[in-house]
């Protein structure tokens, strides 16, 4: 296994026209989740991918499964719960600088995830443990099951990969920065936002919360900077890496998803750090230009096009 990951995923509904959500008649839906948006852009690549999780024995729970297992991951580890429900949200596109997303996930089945849920095994024979700050989240025993993980690839010497992907809405702001920075002292690369960093660190310069996550313990720091592109820093190296400009940004939400899978990729590529960050920052790139978490993550072939353009070009074309 080259990344494996633990998490809920929910069905997603989208209004089929943009505005407030109340004046909505006619919805979509689709099957999105933090985790399994970076393993199925990881599948597209050809990299091989597990997931960990609980869906409820519901025909949205039966969904989410076919769905992801369509999409090259491999679902052998994702318990079905005939007591809790799937979870549900809804995405309101008022319009593409204004998204708004509504959850309705308390009491769900991935809820009641526990360490009894993770199998040593399959985590000790991954490469990357890839762990997102909304997983701790959801509930204390989401929360003992995902430092169990990381117990577990620590002992294995498996590396461990944190987005920070705060979500307020979850928990109090001082047991999300508790949390999610004991999850960093222990991660081998750490993901941020800008935003996440100043909420975690309370600087938004991206050299300073380097340093503090470094000072921290963390070998591998990579700031995304959303249209200003990234950052990354290491002990012994550091730079700027410029975005791939988009003319127009249909959804923003995944992109940190996608950033997150070419950044991976390039890695299990044996690219450089750099060139691993940059090919994060065309999958984020190319993520926005399509409506859905998923649906505008590249294969092979789609990302050897967006790579060839420079980082100035415009990757809608």
């Amino acid at each position: 296994m080259d990344v494996m990951s633990i998490g809920e995923t929910m069905v997603l509904f989208t209004p089929d026209t943009q505005g407030q959500m109340r004046y909505a008649r006619n919805y979509s839906s689709k099957m999105a989740g933090a985790e399994t948006n970076t393993l199925i852009g990881l599948a597209k690549l050809g990299h091989k991918t597990g997931w960990i999780s609980r869906v409820g024995k519901d025909e949205f729970g039966s969904f989410i499964l076919s769905a992801v297992r369509a999409e090259g991951v491999d679902t052998s580890q994702v318990a079905t719960d005939n007591n809790a429900p799937t979870g549900l949200f809804f995405k309101e596109l008022i319009n593409e600088k204004n998204v708004r997303v509504y959850y309705y996930r308390k009491h769900s089945a991935a809820s009641f995830l526990t360490p009894d849920d993770i199998n040593e095994e399959y985590v000790a024979n991954t490469k990357y443990l890839y762990i997102t700050g909304i997983t701790p989240a959801l509930s204390q025993s989401c929360r003992d099951s995902i430092f169990y993980a990381i117990e577990i690839a620590k002992k294995h010497d498996v590396k461990v990969v944190f987005d920070p992907n705060v979500r307020r809405k979850l928990w109090s702001d001082e047991e999300a920065r508790t949390t999610l920075l004991a999850i960093a002292k222990m991660a081998d690369i750490v993901l941020p936002g800008i935003s996440e960093g100043a909420f975690l660190l309370g600087t938004e310069d991206c050299e300073e919360m380097a340093e503090l996550f470094h000072h921290h313990g963390v070998g591998t720091v990579i700031i995304k900077r959303g249209e200003k592109g990234a950052y990354y820093s290491t002990l012994s190296e550091k730079g700027y890496v410029e975005s791939f400009k988009v003319e127009k940004v249909v959804d923003p939400v995944g992109a940190g998803d996608g950033f997150a899978a070419g950044v991976l990729s390039g890695l299990l590529d044996g690219l450089t750090l750099k060139e691993s960050v940059l090919r994060g920052c065309a999958i984020g790139a190319a993520v926005t230009t399509v409506n859905g978490d998923i649906e505008g993550l590249p294969d092979r072939e789609i990302l050897e096009a967006l790579v060839k353009l420079s980082g100035t070009e415009d990757v809608s074309r």
